[in-house]
């Protein structure tokens, strides 16, 4: 059986070095990683309070489409004991786990800003618009 030199043992070890570099390098980054784990559908509840400061517990299901790597689609529907709600939005990434945008509400013709925050598989979304705010907590 051969021996092997130092200088081959060397040789092998940089060989090795690079190919762990390369297959690493074709894994999808940590912020890339997380965008991609908004996408899909989500549900949950949360509280509207309405321009009235009435405040009721609402039921929603939520899905986001990827448009760009930044940037998703979301269509929403809630249910809240008095109403049923659709709307939609566009959000950017703002930082790795972070998303902003704007919501439209089309039986009502009101718009607005969310914000959301991802962590795993929990979402936490907070909108303002036409007098009302919602916070909501979302698990896929």
């Amino acid at each position: 059986m051969p021996i092997m030199s130092m200088r081959g043992a060397a040789t092998m070890g940089s060989g090795a070095a690079i190919a762990a570099v390369l297959l690493l390098a074709g894994l999808p980054s940590p912020v890339a990683a997380q965008g991609a784990g908004l996408a899909g559908a989500w549900s949950g509840s949360g509280r509207i309070t309405l321009s009235t400061g009435d405040s009721e517990r609402a039921r929603c299901r939520v899905n986001f489409r990827r448009q760009t790597p930044k940037s998703f689609g979301m269509t929403a529907t809630c249910a809240t004991p008095s109403a049923r709600v659709s709307q939609v939005a566009q959000v950017q990434q703002v930082s790795p786990t972070s998303y902003e945008g704007r919501f439209y509400n089309r039986e009502y013709d009101v718009t607005g800003t969310v914000r959301i925050a991802v962590n795993g598989r929990r979402l936490t979304a907070y909108l303002r618009g036409g007098g009302a705010s919602a916070s909501l907590s979302l698990t896929r």
